[in-house]
């Protein structure tokens, strides 16, 4: 006579749906939107504008003191390694990010209305490469359980990267120029 197996099933888990393909970003709930940040923590970087002459290069100055929300042709961004003192640099998450912008007014807020600015995200981030059409990527914590582990795995987040703009001189930021930040690897 055989048992009958009194096991209890484990509960399904829950299956996210891949909103990101049926949606554009215009159609997505605060939630959806809020989820498709990779929280690579690169947006928070610090960035140079570089004005391009024609005898020579020049790093603008009031590029890297004011904030600017476009580009004009002719610069060029590029990346430091210095980062908002908000960072965490281990979950690479802001530790204030409800009081962000209050407490660092040049944070920008990225939202569905300003999503055609995105020049300073870097090509990696997620939000630019649907907004491009190229995906999602396949480090996404999405992709794996809700886990940055795959991200940071990739070298795709500024974990063991940084340094905390209060700890470098404004001066000195263009001693902290990397190229890192460009890199999207699928």
């Amino acid at each position: 006579m055989s048992k009958k197996n009194n096991r209890k099933k484990a509960p399904a888990k829950p299956v996210v749906e891949a909103f990101w393909e049926t949606k554009s970003l215009s159609e997505m709930t605060e939630a959806e939107w809020e989820s498709l940040c990779d929280g690579c923590g690169k947006c928070c970087l610090h960035k140079i504008i570089e004005e391009e002459h024609d005898d020579d290069t020049e790093i603008v100055d009031e590029g890297m003191q004011a904030p600017t929300d476009y580009i004009r042709e002719g610069e060029t961004m590029l990346y430091t390694n210095v980062v908002c003192y908000l960072l965490n640099d281990k979950t690479c998450s802001c530790s204030k990010y409800q009081e962000r912008t209050k407490l660092v007014p040049d944070c920008v807020k990225l939202t569905q209305d300003n999503l055609n600015d995105i020049f300073f995200m870097p090509d990696s981030c997620t939000y630019r490469r649907l907004h491009e059409d190229r995906g999602i990527p396949s480090w996404h914590p999405l992709l794996h359980k809700g886990k940055k582990s795959a991200m940071h795995k990739a070298g795709m987040s500024v974990r063991g990267k940084i340094i905390k703009d209060n700890e470098v001189d404004l001066q000195d930021y263009e001693d902290h120029l990397v190229t890192w930040p460009l890199s999207d690897i699928d």
